[in-house]
């Protein structure tokens, strides 16, 4: 392939790359409904072309694990969680199983995650538990309240594992306890990493220790997350 040829596929490619950054990573312009929309409809039937390009070019695709099991210096199964629907429970009802953290949106290129994390959830149910944390955080791609989250969630992807109440991630006054948690190694033992985007996701072991922090371009059913929780 001579040298004229190279520079053409990296135009083409840096120009796809661009154009998918726009595609997932724009603002969102409406408020949300239980339907999809032609934006959300569009990002769905791209989501596993988005999934290669990042892996491909490195982007939003890291498995950060601890080398070894660190006991928290507080527990996380203390944190109350409000749900969706106005319900509190808590972590505790964890003890023993594996939890799967995810910050969640209804309007960004890896929501079609909902649908893999609900895979998971029916693959591991009493194993597992998921628990999705709807946020406005990363260019306002959860622009909805709960009840219309709660309703796109169920229409669109048969979610049916626990969707907290929408609330704050990324580090600063309002970040949700939970989440404070995750991200402090002075709370969980070892991680500093909040959510990089949408999607982010987080895995604690049966006895409450934060084993792994996964970017947004890491499946859920993708083998360093189902690896981590055990075939």
């Amino acid at each position: 392939m001579n040298q004229t040829h190279l520079n053409r596929n990296y135009l083409f490619i840096s120009l796809f790359v661009f154009l998918t950054s726009i595609v997932a990573c724009t603002s969102s312009t409406k408020t949300q409904t239980a339907s999809m929309s032609a934006r959300q409809k569009m990002l769905k039937s791209f989501y596993p072309t988005l999934t290669k390009i990042t892996h491909f070019f490195g982007v939003k695709n890291r498995a950060i694990e601890s080398d070894k099991l660190i006991s928290p210096l507080s527990s996380i199964y203390d944190i109350p969680i409000e749900l969706i629907n106005g319900d509190t429970i808590s972590l505790a009802k964890g003890k023993g199983k594996k939890i799967i953290i995810a910050n969640t949106a209804s309007d960004c290129g890896y929501t079609a995650q909902y649908e893999e994390l609900q895979s998971l959830y029916n693959k591991k149910a009493g194993d597992v538990i998921i628990i999705g944390f709807p946020a406005n955080d990363f260019k306002q791609q959860e622009k909805g309240s709960n009840q219309e989250i709660a309703a796109f969630c169920k229409k669109n992807y048969g979610v049916e594992f626990p969707i907290a109440s929408k609330t704050v991630v990324i580090k600063g006054k309002e970040q949700h306890p939970l989440f404070q948690w995750l991200s402090d190694p002075g709370k969980n033992g070892w991680n500093k990493e909040a959510p990089s985007w949408n999607f982010s996701k987080y895995l604690i072991d049966e006895e409450g220790r934060l084993v792994g922090y996964y970017d947004p371009g890491v499946s859920p059913l993708g083998t360093a997350i189902t690896n981590a929780i055990g075939n």
